[in-house]
């Protein structure tokens, strides 16, 4: 199992521990992930467990979470903040950033689609 420290920049993300649960499968990249912090009145911890698609979903269905879901998640947050009482460049900067690989990842599908690839492991 590795343990991923990117996130950590504050004293909220110290506290937020992130496990690799899987090896990595056929297209290079691991599936599932493990988040996990104490809760604030110390009696436990909370887990939030992150499962990506594993395989292509014409061979084996849908098994999970996508990059692009995950995306949408993070679009509608920042964009939340960005209409609330605080709006800054740097969360504008992060809103657009996520806009652009949202935007690069359906461009990818639209090129397998066209290429009859889409949904299997084929490159």
């Amino acid at each position: 199992m590795r343990h991923l420290t990117d996130h950590i920049s504050n004293p909220v993300n110290d506290r937020i521990t992130i496990d690799v649960v899987d090896e990595p499968g056929a297209g290079g990249a691991s599936h599932e992930y493990c988040l996990s912090y104490q809760r604030k009145d110390g009696e436990g911890t909370y887990f939030t467990v992150l499962r990506f698609q594993n395989g292509g979903i014409a061979e084996r269905g849908v098994t999970g979470i996508t990059n692009e879901a995950v995306l949408a998640v993070l679009i509608d947050r920042l964009a939340g903040f960005q209409a609330g009482p605080f709006p800054s460049d740097t969360n504008a900067s992060a809103l657009e950033h996520c806009r652009q690989a949202l935007m690069a990842l359906q461009e990818r599908t639209r090129e397998r689609l066209a290429r009859g690839v889409e949904g299997y492991t084929t490159p």
